[in-house]
C-alpha cells in the first residue's frame, strides 16, 4: 500500500510539474510578445509605421527567437555537457533516460508550440501556411509522447537543438521588413543561416538517423506508438528541412550575386 501511495504521489508531482512547465512556456511567450513590441517601439523608429499585421508577426518572431535560444542552449547542455546521455555513466538504456531539467524543457517547449500554433491558426495564413501547422503538430505530438512516456528523450533534444537556426531566419525577416536587404548584415546573416542550417538541420539529422540505427536494439523497446512515431516524424521533418534548405541556398545565391554586382 505504501508503495502504491508513493507511486501515486510521484506521478501526481510529475504531472503537476509538466503542467507548470507548459503554462510557464505560454506565459513567457505572452510576456516576450509584449516586450518585443514595447522595446521595438523605443529602439526602432520604423516600428510605429508598420501595419498592425506586420507588427503582430514582428512580435511573434520575438518570442520565437527567445524560445529557440533557450531550447538550443539547454538541449546542447543536456546532450553534450551533462552526463545524462553518456553511454558509460548510467546503467539505464539511453532511450529511457530523463531528468527534471529535460522534463521542464519539453514542457516549456510545448507551451511555446501551443502559443505559436494558436496564433498561426487564428491569423491563418498570415503567419505561415499548412507546412507550419504540420511542423508544429508533429513537433508537439513527439514532445508530448516523450514527456509522458519518459522515452526517446535524446532524440527529442536533438530535434529541439535544430531550433538554433530560428534566430537567423527571424533576423533575415526583420532586416527585410526594415528595408535592409542590401546591407552587409543581411548578407552575413544569410551565410550564417546557410551554415547553421547545414549543421543543425542536415548534418545533425544524418547523425540522428545513424544513432537510431546503431541503437536500434534499444529503440525497439520504446512503447509501440512512440516507436512508430519515431520512425515516421523525423523523416518527415528531415524532408521539410531539405526543402527549406534548398530555398535558403537559392536565396543566398541571389543575395551574393546582388552583392557581387554592386561591387
Amino acid at each position: 500500500m505504501a508503495v502504491s501511495v508513493t507511486d501515486y504521489v510521484s506521478t501526481s508531482t510529475k504531472q503537476s510539474h509538466w503542467l507548470v512547465s507548459i503554462f510557464s512556456g505560454i506565459i513567457v511567450c505572452i510576456i516576450v510578445y509584449r516586450l518585443t513590441g514595447y522595446i521595438s517601439l523605443l529602439c526602432f523608429k520604423g516600428y510605429g509605421k508598420l501595419s498592425s499585421g506586420v507588427k503582430v508577426e514582428w512580435n511573434n518572431r520575438g518570442f520565437s527567437t527567445f524560445h529557440a535560444l533557450i531550447v538550443a542552449f539547454v538541449s546542447l547542455y543536456l546532450l553534450l555537457l551533462s552526463d545524462e546521455f553518456d553511454e558509460k555513466s548510467h546503467g539505464d538504456l539511453i532511450i529511457n533516460r530523463t531528468s527534471t531539467l529535460s522534463d521542464t524543457l519539453l514542457g516549456f517547449s510545448l507551451g511555446y508550440f501551443l502559443s505559436d500554433l494558436a496564433m498561426i491558426l487564428w491569423l491563418f495564413p498570415a503567419l505561415g501556411g499548412l507546412e507550419y501547422v504540420l511542423h508544429h503538430g508533429l513537433s508537439m505530438s513527439s514532445i508530448l509522447l516523450s514527456l509522458i512516456s519518459g522515452q526517446a528523450r535524446i532524440y527529442i533534444l536533438m530535434v529541439l537543438f535544430s531550433e538554433s537556426t530560428t534566430p537567423f531566419v527571424n533576423l533575415r525577416w526583420y532586416l527585410d521588413v526594415a528595408g535592409q536587404k542590401n546591407s552587409k548584415l543581411y548578407t552575413y546573416n544569410g551565410v550564417a543561416l546557410f551554415l547553421g542550417w547545414l549543421v543543425a538541420r542536415i548534418f545533425l539529422f544524418i547523425y540522428f538517423f545513424a544513432h537510431m540505427f546503431s541503437h536500434f536494439d534499444q529503440v525497439k523497446k520504446i512503447f509501440p506508438f512512440g516507436f512508430y512515431n519515431l520512425l515516421v516524424v523525423p523523416p518527415v521533418l528531415a524532408i521539410m528541412n531539405v526543402f527549406w534548405f534548398w530555398k535558403i541556398v537559392r536565396g543566398l545565391l541571389k543575395t551574393l550575386s546582388k552583392a557581387r554586382h554592386k561591387h
